[in-house]
């Protein structure tokens, strides 16, 4: 309960019901058969796979860095078979228009009455899982063509405004290596994603998996695990999670203290960190810790939840300054200072 006496929507009861129970354990099974499916054709790169599965049971976007040939495209499109949701690619260039994301309308002839009129033809970004990729590589126009469908899944176009296709997923790919004639995202757009997931080399023994089963005359035959409309009742369970005001806290902490002008940010901050996470932050770190337990099968979110969700929520939403800079000081490592340093609740907050 709030001060005003509202009840805050952050902080709820930690009651249980056979229900939700019973639900929160159909969501683990589900991920665990989805993760079996998703491993016929993936190899490796477990963790990559739970943090895209935790964002799309939070409803969120992910933004994906990583080098060349890490199967980022594949990944993403084998989420989709197993869920059986509609996918689609963009590749991002230089000359992409916001028409070419959004869709245009046409002037059509009635060929019976000969009378014209206007007719929408969708883009691709009416699919349930977009993957724009190397989304840097296109002029901040083009990119701002996503914003209002990440935000509201809907587009206007000429004035009418037409609702996209639900659950909506956008996952955008980066290439760290070559920034030459790119266009990097602006901080609001860079907020719109849940997630900024890194995906690094596999290791020896999977990358020889790799190599033996993407050059035998082998496909992968993948079942769909789950539906749209199974997806979306998944979500509402995750959201139905509760989580106790110590966790809750514990996020608002994180968040806050990633803010140089907060009055309690240490030295350590106020002396790297230009811009901190905003408000969002602490919801993403919620509703990630949310669905991090949900996919595990667990009922209790804990503040290990929150720790295992805060690098992928918070690395993007801190610009380190001048002086990090200098010192090599990056945002993860700003994070782990967080993580090291922010007090969690201790046995007398639960007393």
């Amino acid at each position: 309960m709030s001060t005003d006496g509202t009840t805050n929507p952050l902080m709820q009861s930690t009651q249980t019901s056979d229900d939700d129970l019973a639900a929160i354990r159909k969501l683990g099974e589900s991920c665990q058969q989805l993760k079996t499916e998703i491993s016929k054709a993936i190899i490796g790169q477990e963790t990559v796979v739970d943090d895209l599965l935790t964002a799309i049971f939070s409803r969120g976007h992910c933004l994906m860095i990583g080098v060349p040939g890490l199967a980022k495209t594949l990944m993403v499109s084998t989420i989709a078979k197993a869920i059986e949701l509609d996918f689609n690619r963009i590749q991002f260039t230089p000359d992409l228009m916001p028409s070419d994301i959004t869709g245009t309308e046409i002037i059509e002839e009635d060929k019976s009455t000969g009378k014209r009129e206007f007719r929408f033809v969708q883009g691709p970004v009416f699919a349930n899982i977009l993957l724009a990729d190397e989304i840097n590589r296109t002029p901040p126009k083009t990119q701002a063509a996503l914003l209002q469908a990440m935000q509201e899944h809907e587009v206007t176009v000429g004035g009418q405004t037409y609702a996209l296709p639900r659950p909506f997923f956008v996952l955008a790919t980066q290439n760290p290596i070559e920034q030459e004639g790119t266009y990097p995202l602006p901080e609001a757009q860079l907020d719109r994603f849940m997630f900024d997931i890194r995906i690094s080399y596999p290791k020896p023994a999977e990358e020889l998996q790799i190599a033996k089963a993407t050059t035998a005359d082998v496909e992968a035959d993948l079942s769909a695990v789950l539906s749209g409309s199974e997806i979306m009742d998944l979500q509402k369970i995750v959201r139905r999670l509760p989580i106790s005001d110590h966790v809750g806290s514990y996020a608002v902490d994180l968040a806050r203290a990633t803010r140089p002008e907060d009055e309690d940010t240490s030295s350590y901050v106020k002396e790297n960190v230009n811009w901190g996470a905003g408000t969002r932050a602490v919801q993403f770190l919620v509703i990630g810790a949310k669905a991090r337990a949900a996919i595990a099968g667990e009922y209790n979110v804990t503040c290990e939840h929150v720790r295992a969700v805060a690098p992928l929520v918070l690395r993007h939403r801190i610009v380190p300054n001048f002086h990090a800079e200098a010192e090599g000081i990056s945002p993860d490592q700003i994070v782990q200072y967080l993580l090291e340093h922010v007090p969690q609740p201790g046995e007398k907050a639960y007393s």
